[in-house]
């Protein structure tokens, strides 16, 4: 589970590198091969996935595949720290639902 967290958590930096890049893009192809925030989103969502790849050796699917959502959590607080975005009640009450069907997953789990 901890490989499957560690997916999510640098993924959400991905995301974030990549609105960044998305800034500054110019239409041109010298703007997208210079762009070093595009290619750290890009290298930090190719770690994720070694990370999450590792993950599902270890577990079932059915419970750790729906733990990347977590990575909404991350992505989330990054948007209001970096990009000042607002964290407004649809957002709250979506990361509560992601929490909650997370619970109901662990709750279903094997116990052993």
């Amino acid at each position: 589970m901890l490989y499957v967290f560690a997916a999510g958590f640098i993924g959400s930096f991905g995301a974030a590198f990549l609105k960044a890049a998305a800034g500054r893009l110019r239409g041109n192809l010298a703007s997208v091969v210079t762009n070093w925030h595009l290619m750290a989103g890009i290298a930090l969502y190719a770690l994720s996935s070694v990370f999450f790849v590792r993950g599902m050796t270890e577990g079932e699917l059915s419970v750790l595949y729906p733990m990347v959502a977590l990575g909404y959590m991350w992505t989330i607080l990054w948007s209001k720290i970096f990009f000042n975005e607002p964290l407004t009640w649809g957002k709250a009450g979506g990361l509560a639902l992601i929490f909650a069907g997370l619970a109901f997953l662990g709750l279903g789990r094997p116990q052993g």
